[in-house]
């Protein structure tokens, strides 16, 4: 068994900005995609307004992976800071590598 007793800080924020910012971007087209369906219902309804549902939509696909990466760094810088500090208490965490 091998004991993890320390994780690079930096290593683990830059590891889990990529991956929230993928999943900030799977929902931010998703939600684009609603949107401009939305935009377009009510546009087709005569509502006035449906500029502003395509316009938050396309803006979600920009706005999402920003914010889902900078919290995806955040939380994991966090995260390895905590670890790091706790693994110093109680030994870390023991795996089997093969």
């Amino acid at each position: 068994m091998q004991t993890i007793h320390r994780i690079g800080v930096l290593s683990l924020a830059e590891v889990l900005t990529a991956l929230y910012a993928l999943i900030g971007l799977i929902i931010g087209a998703l939600m684009a995609f609603f949107s401009l369906i939305g935009a377009g219902l009510g546009q087709a309804a005569g509502a006035e307004g449906a500029w502003f549902g395509a316009l938050f939509g396309v803006g979600a696909l920009i706005i999402m992976p920003i914010l889902y990466g900078v919290m995806g760094f955040l939380g994991g810088a966090l995260t390895s800071s905590f670890y790091n500090i706790c693994s110093g208490m109680v030994g870390g965490i023991e795996i089997e590598v093969r």
